[in-house]
């Protein structure tokens, strides 16, 4: 048995968003998500309408979010994408109410450039591609005009085939390389390195295994030299994990399995977390930050 025992060390790591510096590292930031969209898998319709958007998103932050991430395109397994008329409707009037009365920066989760570049230019300071540029590389050269951080998430496939195509064979291989992938796309872009932010996308495109995989090995997503960010919460294969009755526990009822992830995610050396419950996951973020500093 061995007893010397050493922690991960987390890098530190300073982004620029808007006029703000953003320090990661130090301790774990936790992003809210605010999906204003009608069939979004853990919250979809709940947040549809501005004025239950603007709540939603003041609660998150006196909740203790340091980032707010407003989706307004479902990414659910099986789902269709929208337009970007219709993304903008959902997504501008939420932004724009919430621009002045918010302190902690805004993030937007879209695929689409000039969704991004409507969004940025409506107070956004931050950019989350869950395609990592496959889906439109030119949001790349928005987020490198702006000077804003931007959000690379390997998906293997869409979010209408993920998780019907073969999974990788090995998940950790894909991973890396799909991410780097990502990365160079940026850089040629223009993105500077010290504003790209690395997400391995539990649950888009991988098997239930696979996901755990990855986060039990996420020290070697970290040696790729950039800050990780994971999103666990409420997916799929928490729900098979915890399953009743042959059945998966609704995604609802995830609470409990989210935070032993985020707990875990964080011990591996994640520097944000990406949760729906904010003020049970700001408490897990808390407790897991004074073992990682013990």
């Amino acid at each position: 048995m061995r007893t010397s025992h050493s922690m991960i060390v987390r890098k530190k790591y300073k982004l620029l968003a808007g006029r703000r510096t953003i320090v990661l590292g130090e301790r774990t930031l936790v992003m809210g998500v605010l999906n204003v969209t009608p069939d979004s898998f853990s919250d979809g319709g709940k947040f549809f309408r501005v004025s239950d958007a603007v709540k939603a998103g003041l609660a998150m932050e006196r909740a203790g979010a340091d980032i707010l991430d407003i989706g307004a395109e479902s990414t659910r397994p099986g789902s269709a994408g929208i337009s970007v008329e219709e993304e903008l409707e959902r997504l501008l009037p939420v932004l724009r109410a919430l621009r002045g009365r918010m302190k902690i920066p805004i993030s937007i989760d879209t695929q689409k450039a000039s969704v991004a570049e409507a969004a940025l230019d409506a107070g956004a300071e931050m950019l989350n591609d869950i395609s990592g540029l496959k889906q439109d590389p030119k949001i790349a050269e928005v987020a490198a005009r702006f000077g804003v951080p931007l959000i690379l998430m390997h998906m293997r496939g869409t979010p209408r085939t993920m998780q019907k195509k073969p999974w990788a064979k090995d998940v950790m291989k894909d991973v890396s390389r799909g991410l780097r992938e990502s990365v160079a796309v940026a850089r040629r872009a223009g993105v500077r390195k010290s504003q790209i932010i690395l997400d391995p996308g539990i649950g888009f495109g991988k098997s239930f295994e696979q996901n755990y995989e990855l986060l039990a090995k996420l020290p070697a997503l970290a040696a790729l030299g950039y800050p990780l960010m994971v999103g666990t919460s409420r997916k799929g294969f928490l729900g098979a994990t915890l399953a009743r009755n042959g059945k998966p526990l609704p995604s609802g009822e995830r609470t409990w399995g989210t935070a032993a992830t985020v707990a875990a995610s964080i011990l591996q050396g994640a520097h944000i977390v990406r949760v729906h419950d904010v003020e049970e996951m700001v408490q897990v973020a808390k407790v897991t930050d004074c073992l990682l500093k013990a």
